[in-house]
């Protein structure tokens, strides 16, 4: 069995979940890894929004999915992910992904999130307790039913703790009827590992 890092055991999820003509959603860009993986599986039909505050992030990621001819496939913004539903809304295209099912579900297949700092980027310019709630509980409205987010919250140093703590305990309070979490470890890494989670919309 391969070595897996948090994002590969993380997409093993994502790519058995996204389909062609899926919509996703990257609330968390940084280098424009899982936007790009997001767009090549859901296809000419799909499309992917993503997310970050930082002007760097959005760059390397635009950069990254015009390399790839999936550019068209993406709506790429410049602004906090807890301004999610609002840049939506405001898409001609993305306002698809506000849609709401007969039966009350939502449209979109997955949405990826890194909490933390861009590898290779600024500690200080990092995601923070209070905007990554909101951006969560925004993203669980969208769901559709066996819709899944994908979680990978970093901690260490100088940053991460206080938001790892609140992301825990509000993930541990969800409805288990409407949704199953399920929080992984790297249960004998030293120096705070990363830990991995899925939540699926029941």
């Amino acid at each position: 069995m391969e070595n897996y890092q948090i994002t590969q055991w993380c997409h093993r999820f994502i790519e058995e979940q996204v389909k062609d003509g899926d919509y996703c959603i990257d609330a968390t860009c940084g280098n424009g890894h899982d936007t790009l993986l997001l767009c090549r599986l859901a296809g000419s039909d799909g499309l992917t929004a993503g997310f970050d505050i930082q002007e760097q992030a959005v760059e390397k990621t635009k950069k990254r999915l015009r390399e790839a001819g999936v550019e068209e496939k993406a709506r790429i913004f410049c602004c906090g992910h807890e301004k999610m539903r609002e840049q939506l809304a405001e898409d001609p295209d993305c306002r698809k992904m506000l849609e709401k099912t007969q039966d009350g579900y939502g449209s979109v297949s997955c949405v990826v999130f890194n909490f933390g700092y861009l590898p290779g980027g600024a500690h200080d310019l990092a995601t923070k307790a209070q905007t990554s709630l909101e951006a969560v509980e925004q993203s669980l409205e969208l769901l559709k039913k066996g819709g899944i987010i994908s979680l990978c919250i970093y901690s260490g140093k100088d940053s991460g703790f206080e938001e790892k703590e609140a992301l825990m305990e509000y993930l541990k309070g969800l409805d288990s009827k409407k949704y199953l979490v399920i929080m992984s470890s790297y249960y004998n890494r030293p120096n705070h590992p990363p830990v991995p989670g899925l939540i699926i919309r029941l």
